[in-house]
């Protein structure tokens, strides 16, 4: 098979067979963002002896590759219409989670990455639009219980390069910015950066209202605590300073729906010692963490990550992205960090997990350079958790892109690829994979490919357990 479809070992001084890593089986909790509903419909496994699910058969569509006894169902694509008729599917889909709607039905929320050059922009609805020159947003699918799409709608537009988010415990979608553009910038009539929370069951509910409390930043992703309420945040920055942890901690801890708006103080991590969390490169290393109140989460003058956190400042990582919680934390992905970039040391992605009993931070997985834990591809970005309680974990590089499994053993293995030949005549010009998640029943994998925009709905023998698990 191709080199990039050798499964690589990630085990690391016995860190897997301790229990250690952040893929463990324990990760049946749930996942915000992730889907992790998906651990309680496991089904009894069947030993396997290939690896991972078998080799990648080329798809003759040329859409998209999967393992022998896969299929795929494409559920939506940008430019076409919108069942809704408020338009066309918006381009650049990105984060994503499934949520049960009774008598397995399943809805979607997938967000659009837009800037203000999207050739497709998510349609502005009244009542769901925030800034009429927002290009981004959500747009929310219904499927039946065959998987049939019976809806498809707008849920939050005029917003603007809305990344990942994550899923609260009641069962609505946290919806991130990536940007920090204010008022009068690229055309915007009001300030972006914010986080929203939106409805799938119904977006008017919930209509597009700025978490502002929640800080003014280039959001990433969000995962919330379903025994405290704290809602921990990730800040994608790719320059120096680079980004910051944070954790809000609401004035209505688990409200329900709209109970966010209230208000509510926000932190960020403080690792004392570690300006950049980069330069630790040894899996297992647990640190103490302090929490900082932000001086002025509306960044009014100053960008966050540039402001004053006093003596012994505070911790920044490059590329702060995937944020889950289980376990009874939080795991989130620094995607990579780049000497070149400013970053005090290199690495291909790190996985930490953040135990708030404790006030620790751990470093569970750091992928390469010269480190034995490597994935055949580029840098991890979105993860969510797998039916045999591993990850999936989509690749963000250049070239073919994949989603790759990560076993609770500790095996790499890829579940499905993009077009190998980019540029070549009739090769669709795809871009990342974005947004993976399962139905709440496990049988069902949904995920992005970024551009051109299209979802995806993988189905076939999850109950047979990958090898390596």
């Amino acid at each position: 098979m191709p080199p990039r479809e050798r499964p690589v070992s990630v085990t690391r001084r016995g860190l897997l067979a301790a229990g250690g890593i952040v893929f463990s089986g324990a990760l049946g909790a749930l996942f915000a963002g992730g889907g992790a509903p998906a651990a309680a419909a496991r089904a009894p496994r069947t030993p396997r002896t290939e690896r991972g699910y078998g080799p990648l058969v080329a798809d003759p569509r040329g859409l998209l590759d999967l393992p022998a006894g896969f299929t795929y169902r494409v559920l939506s694509r940008a430019g076409e219409p919108l069942r809704s008729g408020e338009g066309p599917v918006p381009a650049n889909c990105d984060g994503m989670a499934a949520f049960g709607a009774g008598g397995g039905r399943v809805r979607l929320v997938r967000n659009h990455e837009n800037r203000t050059t999207a050739a497709l922009r998510v349609p502005a609805v009244p009542g769901l639009t925030y800034d009429p020159q927002g290009l981004g947003g959500c747009t929310a699918l219904e499927l039946d219980a065959a998987g049939r799409v019976t809806g498809e709608r707008v849920a939050l537009a005029g917003t603007a390069v809305n990344c990942a988010g994550g899923r609260t415990p009641w069962n609505t979608w946290l919806s991130c910015e990536e940007t920090e553009d204010r008022a009068g910038t690229s055309g915007y009539t009001r300030d972006h950066g914010y986080v929203f929370e939106v409805d799938p069951a119904d977006p008017h509910r919930s209509g597009a209202v700025p978490l502002t409390a929640m800080g003014r930043f280039a959001h990433e992703a969000v995962a919330v605590d379903p025994y405290r309420g704290i809602v921990y945040e990730t800040e994608d920055a790719f320059v120096r300073p680079f980004g910051l942890f944070y954790r809000f901690l609401p004035e209505r801890p688990l409200g329900g729906p709209g109970s966010l708006r209230a208000g509510g103080r926000l932190e960020a991590m403080r690792v004392p010692g570690v300006a950049d969390l980069a330069v630790v490169d040894e899996p297992g290393a647990v640190f103490p963490v302090e929490w900082v109140p932000v001086p002025d989460p509306s960044a009014a003058a100053t960008p966050i990550r540039f402001q004053d956190f006093g003596p012994g400042g505070i911790t920044h990582a490059q590329k702060l992205e995937g944020c889950y919680w289980g376990d009874g934390g939080v795991h989130f992905v620094s995607s990579f960090a780049r000497s070149g970039e400013g970053a005090a040391a290199d690495h291909h992605g790190q996985v930490w997990f953040h135990d708030p009993r404790r006030s620790t931070i751990r470093l569970d997985v750091r992928f390469g350079p010269a480190a034995d834990v490597a994935l055949p591809g580029d840098s991890p970005d979105n993860i969510c958790l797998a039916p045999d309680g591993g990850l999936m974990v989509c690749e963000d590089g250049g070239g073919a892109q994949y989603v790759f499994g990560v076993t609770v053993g500790g095996e790499v293995y890829p579940m499905a690829r993009n077009a190998e030949d980019i540029g070549a005549p009739g090769a669709p010009e795809w871009g990342e994979f974005a947004g993976v998640t399962f139905s709440p029943d496990g049988r069902t994998m949904y995920v992005n490919a970024y551009a051109p925009g299209t979802t995806f709905a993988v189905t076939g023998p999850w109950h047979r357990a990958p090898s390596g698990a």
